[in-house]
């Protein structure tokens, strides 16, 4: 492979949204150190590739230019770096990659041993990349930040999801009917029934004024909310959650973190929690063994050829997909 040129996209600065995204040919990249190299099959985008690309999170990401954007992918292993030893040549696999050096909207892309797990033949390419991070992001964020029990077996609960029909909210509403729970959810009207077909025992259009109020039509107070969506101040949930609830924010900004602060402060039994999610490779093979048993799944709301990539970030940035948006060589 080294020497080798492979096609991708990349961008060479801040901002530029799809302009600033170019078809180039760059070398094969090589497997280090307890690394896979990958011949991709799909790639699953997320807003936060996005966000990257607008310099949310300068000065740490990207670490250089020109950047490979995107993090989640599902390949074949076609060559393995020293200290591999759970995978060979021919093995498929999911994985998540640095944020710090990218790589997914290429045709090959390396990735650490430690967050590759074998993709089983019960998922296809397209729907193992799209599990990694907003699959681990709902699953920590119900089983670590609400406490929810997959099994079933904790007490019953009373969750809401916004944004219940998107790339986080499609896998948190699926994960949370594992558990004992009550599912309250909010999206759009055109995604209602797809939401309640997914598992919610309730959902609101979050533009009629109870979906906006986010209160529960059977009155329900939520001992944890799963908020997916932008924009929903604290004074929102705080007279709709229980007596200890929390709310789990998955895309914190500096208000976020102030409240949260606060919350704590003030020794409030109503919290503010933001997650930042760090991703491990035990949880996604999690994740793909209920996907293997039949428990969860991915949907699909478009697929692009690599060639056409800038289509599939056009739907990444309007922000309004339903389920998770692919790109395939």
């Amino acid at each position: 492979m080294a020497g080798n040129l492979m096609h991708a996209l990349q961008y060479d600065s801040y901002g530029g949204g799809v302009a600033g995204l170019k078809h180039v040919e760059v070398p094969v990249p090589s497997a280090k150190k307890d690394e896979v190299l990958l011949k991709l099959e799909a790639t699953g985008l997320n807003p936060y590739d996005a966000k990257i690309q607008k310099g949310v999170a300068r000065p740490f990401l990207p670490r250089s230019f020109p950047y490979i954007p995107a993090l989640d992918i599902a390949g074949e292993v076609v060559a393995v770096g020293p200290g591999v030893e759970d995978f060979k040549t021919g093995d498929k696999v999911v994985t998540v990659l640095s944020a710090s050096s990218g790589g997914g909207l290429a045709e090959f892309a390396v990735a650490k041993k430690s967050l590759s797990v074998a993709r089983p033949p019960e998922a296809s390419a397209a729907e193992a990349a799209g599990l990694p991070i907003a699959g681990l992001t709902a699953y920590v964020a119900l089983t670590q930040c609400a406490g929810v029990k997959l099994d079933g077996s904790g007490i019953q609960e009373n969750i809401l999801i916004t944004a219940a029909s998107g790339g986080v909210g499609h896998y948190a509403v699926q994960l949370a009917k594992l558990g004992n729970t009550y599912v309250t959810a909010t999206c759009g009207a055109r995604n209602i029934e797809f939401v309640k077909d997914l598992g919610a025992d309730e959902v609101l259009d979050y533009k009629t004024p109870e979906g906006a109020a986010l209160k529960s039509p059977s009155g329900k107070k939520y001992d944890a909310v799963i908020h997916c969506a932008p924009g929903i101040p604290w004074s929102t949930f705080e007279p709709n959650l229980s007596e200890k609830g929390k709310v789990i924010h998955l895309s914190p900004g500096p208000s976020t973190m102030i409240t949260s602060a606060v919350k704590k402060l003030t020794f409030s039994k109503k919290q503010l929690i933001p997650l930042i999610l760090t991703p491990k490779g035990e949880d996604l093979k999690c994740l793909v063994n209920l996907v293997k048993e039949g428990k969860l799944k991915t949907v699909i709301d478009s697929k692009h050829p690599l060639s056409k990539a800038e289509d599939a970030w056009a739907k990444v940035i309007d922000g309004h997909a339903t389920g998770k948006i692919i790109v395939e060589p």
